[in-house]
């Protein structure tokens, strides 16, 4: 190079003149964001209020625990542990037992789990695997939205709808084909364990098929398409690429929608019969933890009745928080630290 080129001036922007637009755009690029004194008490106020809040939770939370506590104390030394093992309800009586409700939630929760499980997931892979782009979002919407229906209102629709497509259609054909079992035999009354679980399945399916979702959703692709470059068909890709990475997230998905299924209480209440008894088939009533609870609380009159209910509660209470504990962490193994996927 040159002296010439080295010695020849470089080429300055001339710089705005003060009051213009260009000067004061830069001013207030470069001016501080806060100027003067900064006061902390907002902040610690703030802080404080942050803390006060989330201990409002915890304070909240035992203090429902407290009150069941006291509330069962007489139920608790009538009966002692007998009172989880023993099938006699009878408020005339004053004898309680709870198996009949805890035989009648396990079943209808686990029966709701059988229908509502293949079909969440199948949904869940459709919508992040297979469904085209404009699809998904709508997909998902409808999906979710049966998540914000009323319990009540699929009681209602159970009655009317479920109920005698269970009477004349399906109990018949399932007291035909495998009557044989026994879990199929009886009158085909419609309202019963069969219903209980039906609704309870349709009442979860959102909440497993969204978290479901949302767990595929952070596999990471570089899974898929390593499975795919080996010569493996979408099935098998999505069998042993997604679904198997993802197995502890969708068992957490399946034990949330469990614990849902346990503290269910309107619409099974609406279509489960309402009968303290253990019975093998299917068809015939039952009864649930808490459809007891909404059923007989404001009937009981006697003190040890009311105590009776109440253990019930305190029972159903550490079921529900135990479950749902075990779900979040489960799906928390499998989400944590990974960005979900667009489904858009």
């Amino acid at each position: 190079m040159s002296n010439q080129a080295l010695s020849r001036p470089r080429f300055n922007a001339p710089e705005p003149e003060r009051g213009s637009k260009a000067a004061l755009k830069i001013e207030a690029r470069t001016a501080p964001l806060l100027s003067g004194k900064v006061s902390e008490i907002p902040d610690a106020s703030f802080g404080w209020a942050m803390r006060l809040c989330g201990l409002a939770v915890v304070a909240l939370l035992g203090l429902i625990v407290y009150q069941l506590v006291v509330g069962s104390t007489l139920s608790w030394h009538a009966f002692g542990w007998k009172f989880f093992g023993q099938s006699e309800w009878n408020p005339v009586s004053d004898q309680y037992g709870a198996l009949p409700f805890i035989f009648g939630t396990i079943v209808s929760s686990l029966l709701a789990l059988v229908i509502a499980v293949p079909l969440s997931l199948g949904v869940a892979v459709f919508i992040t695997e297979m469904c085209p782009i404009g699809l998904r979002g709508i997909l998902s919407f409808t999906t979710e939205l049966l998540a914000a229906i009323p319990s009540v209102v699929y009681g209602l629709w159970a009655i009317f709808v479920l109920v005698p497509v269970l009477r004349e259609y399906v109990q018949p054909f399932l007291a035909t084909t495998l009557g044989w079992t026994g879990l199929f035999s009886g009158p085909p009354y419609g309202i019963g364990m069969l219903a209980a679980g039906v609704i309870l399945a349709i009442m979860i399916l959102p909440i497993i098929s969204s978290i479901t979702r949302e767990v595929l959703t952070v596999v990471p692709q570089h899974q898929r398409e390593a499975v795919l470059a080996l010569g493996a068909t979408r099935w098998e890709m999505i069998r042993m690429g997604v679904l198997r990475n993802a197995r502890a997230g969708i068992v957490g998905a399946i034990i949330l929608g469990l614990g849902r299924a346990l503290g269910e209480t309107m619409a099974v209440t609406m279509v489960i019969g309402n009968r303290p008894e253990i019975a093998k088939s299917l068809f015939a009533p039952g009864y649930t933890m808490a459809s007891v609870l909404a059923n007989e609380f404001t009937e009981a009159t006697g003190d040890l009745y009311l105590s009776a209910l109440i253990e019930i509660g305190l029972a159903l209470f550490f079921v529900t928080i135990v479950v749902n504990a075990l779900a979040r962490l489960m799906v928390w193994s499998v989400t944590r630290g990974q960005p979900a996927r667009s489904l858009a």
